[in-house]
């Protein structure tokens, strides 16, 4: 049986990856295009670190709403960010745990609310910048799978393998609904469509770190292909390149 994984953000730094020899596969695309299991199977199999990047953003919005923050207060979540301790636990079947500050939010950080809230503080640059420094430390031996919305063009430009997973909203839609009644939360489709059709908008028109294709991206597009086709094929690019 696999070990239990733990990631932690650890303290920011000042230093900028530059060239560095450990494999990276950024995964980038929106809400519900299959990026999160997508991500831990492929490090199932690599035997690879994972980031989540969605869920740190999510955790930090989880944690301004619990702080009774302004989503508006940049400056305040940006010093919120430097005093709480976020980590990341994967189980043997790869599913993850979020702590902040030692308690477990991962159901909390699952809500349609808070994937709106954490698009809504993600377009403030401070943030975004703070965000990179922690992404960027989970780069560690012996690679990385990292999965989000600007790991191929902001986070790891470097990185040798890019993909850009989409589908159709609709599909994502549905996707995600099915997820969310299986946790026992109770939603509307078409509520879900809705609030995912705002954060695809708030994502792609951001300042900051806006969700796009890196130009050197594999476009792979989940919409009538199963979880395990999608793996395999990145596989192969991975086999190709490393």
């Amino acid at each position: 049986m696999l070990k239990k994984l733990v990631f932690a953000l650890i303290p920011i730094r000042t230093n900028i990856i530059s060239k560095n020899t450990i494999p990276i596969i950024t995964i980038d695309g929106p809400s519900g295009s299959g990026k999160g299991t997508i991500s831990r199977k492929l490090a199932s199999i690599l035997c690879w670190n994972i980031l989540d990047s969605g869920a740190i953003y999510r955790a930090v919005a989880f944690f301004a709403m619990e702080n009774n923050l302004q989503l508006s207060d940049e400056l305040n979540i940006r010093r919120l960010i430097k005093k709480t301790t976020i980590k990341f636990e994967l189980n043997s079947s790869y599913q993850q745990k979020i702590l902040i500050n030692r308690i477990d939010a991962s159901e909390g950080i699952r809500t349609e609310e808070c994937g709106t809230n954490a698009s809504i503080i993600a377009k403030y640059e401070g943030i975004r910048k703070d965000m990179i420094t922690l992404q960027r430390n989970f780069l560690k031996k012996p690679g990385l799978i990292a999965d989000g919305r600007d790991m191929g063009t902001v986070v790891f430009p470097d990185s040798k393998i890019k993909v850009f997973l989409t589908a159709d909203v609709n599909v994502r839609a549905k996707r995600r609904y099915k997820e969310l009644k299986e946790k026992g939360i109770n939603v509307s489709l078409t509520a879900v469509l809705s609030d995912m059709e705002i954060r695809d908008k708030q994502d792609r028109e951001r300042k900051h770190g806006p969700l796009t294709m890196a130009h050197d991206s594999i476009i792979v597009d989940s919409t009538n292909k199963s979880i395990d086709f999608v793996v395999s094929e990145i596989l192969n690019y991975h086999e190709k390149i490393y």
